[in-house]
């Protein structure tokens, strides 16, 4: 620190030279960045790779005579790096039948707009799962109703988001698996009877679920019950 001892009478600012300028700016573009900074994120100016990973699956509805064929192409982000994602980029749907048409391209542009939009698409399953068909909708071999084909790709996306780890499997814990077994042993021992004809891997005369579609309600010790997800009248 410096000592004044005449009166100040006036003062400048110093302005900064054309050399000093220069060397503050390298010393500025030499500092370490941020290690976040170089993470890329999801978002709609990202650019399409040349070539995309996806899977392929295979939708085959009783209501018609052509199966539906879904692709899903995600692509990687930050590869090779501890900031390593998957992460939905693009669908595509494809059959022979052309009545489906119009609704497909628009679908498959709005789903793809939004998987490259970012952030959280799992809304998306919850969205189209939700959808009714109300000429009615139809059963899967096993038992599971589908209340439409949207529905369906709804579960589609879904069976895709869990396998790229943006979903998490929806699993019982050990207690509701015993109370499950339990019960249906129970029932069965109840009835004695099953159908061999029947294709549903639920005692005969379950119900429909209205929480996981799956017919497996029954009626134990005055409490409807699903064996599928274990959804109870009685909590």
């Amino acid at each position: 620190m410096k000592k004044i001892d005449k009166k100040i009478v006036g003062y400048s600012v110093k302005d900064v030279s054309k050399k000093d300028k220069t060397e503050l700016k390298e010393k500025e573009n030499s500092a370490p960045l941020n290690e976040s900074a170089d993470v890329i994120r999801m978002h709609e100016k990202l650019e399409r790779p040349e070539m995309l990973i996806g899977s392929t699956y295979k939708v085959k509805t009783p209501i018609s005579d052509h199966a539906m064929y879904v692709t899903i192409n995600d692509i990687i982000l930050n590869q090779d790096t501890e900031h390593e994602k998957r992460r939905p980029f693009e669908i595509f749907i494809n059959s022979k039948n052309l009545d489906h048409y119009q609704w497909i391209v628009a679908l498959t542009r709005i789903i793809s707009a939004v998987f490259r939009k970012g952030g959280d698409v799992t809304f998306l399953v919850d969205e189209l799962k939700a959808v009714f068909d109300p000429r009615g909708g139809y059963w899967q071999t096993g038992g599971k109703y589908m209340p439409s084909i949207i529905a369906e790709l709804g579960y589609i996306v879904e069976k895709h988001l869990i396998s790229i780890g943006l979903l998490k499997k929806f699993e019982l814990d050990d207690h509701q698996k015993e109370l499950i077994k339990q019960k249906r042993e129970e029932f069965e021992a109840s009835k004695k009877q099953q159908d061999a004809f029947s294709e549903n891997e639920y005692p005969e005369g379950a119900q429909l679920c209205v929480k996981c579609n799956d017919t497996a309600v029954i009626l134990m010790d005055g409490c409807m019950t699903c064996l599928a997800c274990g959804d109870s009248k009685c909590g």
